[in-house]
């Protein structure tokens, strides 16, 4: 990832416009925003998200499920880690990226609740339930750990390992 000398928030649209080769039409084509040329594929992952989560076993505990369901997500950060860490990073660094990254995950609760809602037998229409949201919040601050750490250490072992000591962490 390159930036401007004077980081991710000094660089503007432009500059990643003359740095492509590509004029400000043709970004704003693909993108919303420069937050958004960074954290691409949220449709994408929130399918990816909900039908791993679907494809799980009905037995198999929603905890259980969502951690195996978030494992297509960090397989891509396992296959390519330099990327992945830079990225991290960055979003770590950026408040306006970290903020992108939020309303990211709210996007993929809205994908998830429905069959986490099925799960636990909670109606995923009652906004009065918090208890699908929750549980689906906590997986992902567990990812955001798992992703955290896998980051800023070198040596460690693969990200799907890091986020199930992590979940498992939660019940303690």
């Amino acid at each position: 990832m390159r930036c401007a000398p004077d980081g991710y928030e000094a660089t503007t649209v432009e500059a990643i416009c003359a740095a492509a080769e590509i004029s400000r039409s043709t970004f704003f084509r693909y993108f919303t925003s420069k937050d958004d040329a960074v954290l691409t594929d949220v449709d994408e992952a929130s399918e990816l998200l909900r039908d791993a989560l679907s494809a799980r076993p009905d037995e198999e505990p929603v905890w259980t499920a969502l951690r195996h369901a978030l494992e297509p997500l960090i397989d891509r950060y396992d296959a390519d880690p330099q990327p992945g860490r830079q990225l991290a990073a960055l979003i770590a660094e950026t408040p306006g990226l970290a903020a992108h990254q939020h309303e990211k995950h709210v996007r993929w609760c809205e994908a998830l609740r429905p069959e986490v809602s099925r799960r636990i037998g909670a109606d995923p229409t009652d906004n009065t339930d918090p208890r699908s949201t929750a549980t689906i919040a906590a997986a992902l601050a567990c990812l955001d750990a798992a992703v955290s750490v896998w980051a800023t250490t070198e040596e460690t072992p693969p990200i799907a390992s890091i986020l199930k000591r992590a979940m498992d962490a939660t019940r303690l």
